[in-house]
């Protein structure tokens, strides 16, 4: 199998739908001639034209109403915001009519759209190119979240949210587009060509929203990850040399309270991680489901590491960052409860 960024992976699943879907449409803010800001959609409208692939004016709320609109009415948009950081605009079309959608017309109309968004930080975006705003979504019920951490996963989930019946929040860890980050920032750079799940496979595949993978298996204790964070936890596992299972959630509504709840029973411990700021980040939800679930198999208290609750900073980005020795410090202190 070619081995694939994450950038190529997703380029390849809306190239995949393109061609065999021809409700799918891609747009957003200089997606179509340019390529988008990060590459994305490169040579998609030179391939698909400029009725399938095309640019939009600077306006999210617009991006979204129309996508909503085209989605009702049989199409299949994909569109791109440009950084998650500017989604709020759009958030009340997405969460007052694309997610009621199903429930108010009883079922006579959906909703399927995707909305890909670069989330997360470690690029020195400062506070508005680096929020991780997945917890705004995954409270709001019609909508499902969706954040890949590998080539692999990017496009197969890509595909699936495309042909998803509602909307799909789709957030790309912007710090992995072209590799896995282990929280060195001064380090040399890791490419996918290295990474197995860098090996991405040609023509259609999916994975179904809703299904967490074991990253890594142990016994000691259980990582919930997502995103960049789950090459964090890796890093951090290894920096201890402590026996550590780690989740990659992929999906976080729905979620895969299965594979988490049979981990936990597994190793009696628990940490959750994300870049999020910590009040009302989704690690919260995420302790509270293990704690009714796992409650009597837990031998010592969940911890969390999360980003601050602070604007994301420009200077001191690595104070902000949930690293690997913040993590590591936690994966310690639930060994010793």
């Amino acid at each position: 199998m070619p081995a694939m960024t994450m950038i190529e992976a997703l380029r390849d699943a809306m190239d995949v739908k393109l061609s065999d879907d021809p409700s799918v449409v891609v747009f957003g803010e200089d997606v179509g001639y340019f390529g988008g800001v990060f590459r994305c959609t490169a040579g998609l409208q030179a391939k698909h034209g400029q009725t399938r692939v095309f640019d939009t004016p600077i306006n999210e709320s617009a991006i979204a109403g129309m996508a909503i609109g085209m989605a009702t009415n049989g199409m299949r948009p994909c569109v791109e915001v440009q950084f998650a950081d500017y989604v709020y605009p759009a958030y009340d079309q997405l969460t007052q009519e694309a997610a009621r959608l199903r429930h108010r017309s009883n079922g006579q109309f959906t909703c399927p759209l995707v909305v890909r968004m670069p989330t997360g930080g470690g690029i020195f975006g400062g506070q508005t190119h680096s929020q991780s705003p997945e917890a705004l979504f995954t409270h709001v019920a019609g909508l499902k979240t969706v954040i890949p951490s590998t080539p692999y996963d990017a496009k197969g989930l890509l595909i699936a949210a495309i042909e998803d019946p509602d909307p799909v929040i789709f957030l790309e860890p912007k710090r992995l587009y072209n590799g896995p980050f282990y929280g060195d920032h001064e380090g040399k750079s890791v490419g996918w060509d290295s990474h197995p799940a860098g090996e991405v496979p040609d023509g259609h595949y999916g994975i179904p929203i809703g299904t967490a993978e074991v990253r890594r298996n142990g016994s000691a204790l259980t990582i919930l990850a997502y995103g960049t964070m789950v090459y964090i936890a890796e890093a951090a596992a290894e920096r201890t040399g402590l026996d550590a299972e780690i989740i990659d959630l992929r999906s976080l509504l729905p979620l895969d309270l299965g594979t988490i709840r049979a981990s936990v029973e597994k190793t009696g411990r628990c940490v959750v991680v994300h870049e999020a700021t910590r009040t009302g980040g989704f690690g919260a939800e995420l302790i509270a489901e293990v704690q009714e679930a796992c409650f009597w198999h837990l031998r010592s208290p969940i911890q969390r590491v999360t980003g601050w609750d602070a604007p994301y900073p420009h200077a001191t980005e690595w104070d902000y960052f949930p690293g690997p020795d913040r993590l590591a410090r936690a994966l310690t202190k639930a060994m010793e409860d």
